[in-house]
């Protein structure tokens, strides 16, 4: 796309108060941009209203469509238009694909099967390995890994990938200038070297409320199906689950404990319906896409002592208070600490709020 095609594409998407879906309706009755820039108030208002027309024909936003320019021009940056033969295919087939993305990395990687991770940004230490570590197996089986780039599950599912030296693509509800949150600023830096990092949302746009969800729909509608790891009762992840419905996307969930909050969600999903899953392997045998895999078979862990692996056995996979533990094992505070704190040291086990410990399969 030229230049100066980008730019009546900037100039239409930039004008404050026409939306993605007046932005659609103007493209569906006049065609280009360029088109619609050179139509009459009287024809314009037709479409989208007298005061929209006027906005349409008056508003200055040059500075900001030059500044998207200059962005664009950078080495690794590129806007996707509606009309860009990159432009996913996949978000073509979708109820409200927006006009504009706003690309940093590998766009390529818009056209390639793909398998949505999402859960709750308070994830347990669990919750976090299991993303990691399905996000690791669809990478290796040549799926590409799409997820919100947000705290705790997101972010796991993005490491998953990198760590497999597969393909991820974060997509985020700031500018694409902008990172958040500035935690995992790092990770979208690894991500826009070795990956992809899309936003639907002008340059400087600050993180608000309303970005994510919306954002929620191009993350299940570039993928084949979405995969919700961990996810509380009212948890924005069960807002991606429902798009992906709407969107003919697979819905797949992980069980976890009946006592976790963060599990009731994914309990609540298959009730619905969504496929309970316990291994990568079996997302990828849905998606028909198990002869693709070629996933590395477990490591086991190193043996540990007697007495390790028969706390491990009386601790299950249920949070459990020392005290309770204590009981269970027979053993004293002292001895009981001890596990504990070597099982921690090795990553078996995860300590968490109101000190209570979880063991880490």
């Amino acid at each position: 796309m030229s230049a100066s095609d980008l730019r009546h594409w900037l100039r239409l998407c930039l004008i404050p108060g026409i939306g993605p879906e007046r932005q659609r309706e103007l493209l569906a009755t006049f065609g280009l941009p360029e088109r619609i820039f050179a139509a009459g108030q009287f024809s314009l208002a037709q479409v989208i209203g007298e005061k929209l027309a006027t906005a349409l024909r008056t508003h200055d936003n040059s500075a900001l469509v030059e500044t998207a320019l200059a962005w664009a021009n950078e080495p690794g940056n590129a806007i996707l238009t509606l009309g860009d033969a990159a432009y996913p295919q996949a978000l073509l087939q979708i109820a409200d694909p927006p006009s504009l993305l706003y690309a940093k990395g590998r766009v390529e990687l818009l056209q390639q099967p793909a398998i949505a991770m999402v859960g709750a940004r308070a994830a347990t230490p669990q919750g976090e390995a299991n993303a990691e570590a399905f996000a690791e197996a669809f990478a290796a089986a040549n799926l590409t890994v799409i997820s919100g780039l947000a705290l705790g599950v997101d972010a796991a599912a993005h490491r998953g990938a990198l760590k497999a030296a597969g393909s991820t693509i974060a997509v985020i509800g700031t500018g694409a200038d902008r990172i958040y949150p500035a935690r995992n600023a790092a990770l979208a830096r690894r991500i826009a070297e070795n990956g992809l990092v899309i936003s639907e949302f002008p340059l400087g746009t600050p993180p608000t409320p309303y970005n994510f969800p919306r954002r929620n729909r191009i993350i299940s509608g570039l993928a084949r199906g979405v995969l919700v790891v961990e996810a509380a009762v009212d948890s924005g992840s069960l807002i991606t689950a429902r798009t992906a419905i709407e969107q003919g996307r697979d819905v797949f969930a992980i069980p976890g404990s009946i006592h976790s909050p963060q599990a009731r969600g994914c309990h609540r999903l298959i009730k619905q319906g969504a496929k309970l899953v316990e291994s990568a392997q079996d997302v990828l045998e849905e998606l028909d896409w198990a002869h693709n895999a070629h996933i590395a078979p477990v490591v086991s862990q190193a043996s540990a002592d007697a007495e390790e692996l028969g706390l491990l056995g009386q601790m299950g996979f249920d949070p459990v208070d020392p005290d309770t533990l204590g009981t269970r094992a027979g053993l004293t505070p002292d001895a009981l600490f001890a596990i504990l704190t070597t099982l921690e040291l090795d990553g078996r086990i995860a300590r968490l709020a109101g000190g209570r410990f979880q063991r880490i399969t």
